[in-house]
């Protein structure tokens, strides 16, 4: 018994897939030139971080005489945790807007 073969469905699913390659090109130049700032708590560091997650800027303002050297780190080492989480953050719904809008192949 042979299969029938649904040409138009075969036609959507190539026409999806070019879609979906299309969107994926979008989404990736949006994740490299989207950037989110975060800073510390009392605004002394600031990192600039991509949603793809590439650190690109870190910014300390303001006099560094009145910490340690440990908590400078531990101040540095919890923004740039934020700043991942914020790119990951930005990564989602940048690919909420992106995809967001597709939907399923016909079955019939």
């Amino acid at each position: 018994m042979a299969r029938e073969i649904d040409e138009a469905w075969i036609d959507e699913a190539i026409d999806r897939y070019r879609r979906l390659d299309q969107l994926r090109g979008e989404f990736d130049k949006a994740v490299a030139s989207h950037s989110v700032s975060v800073h510390s708590p009392d605004d002394s560091i600031e990192v600039v971080v991509t949603a793809a997650g590439e650190i690109t800027d870190v910014r300390i303002s303001g006099s560094l005489q009145h910490r340690s050297a440990a908590e400078l780190a531990r101040e540095i080492q919890s923004v740039v945790t934020t700043a991942s989480e914020a790119a990951r953050w930005a990564r989602a719904k940048l690919h909420g807007e992106i995809f967001g809008t597709l939907h399923p192949l016909k079955e019939d």
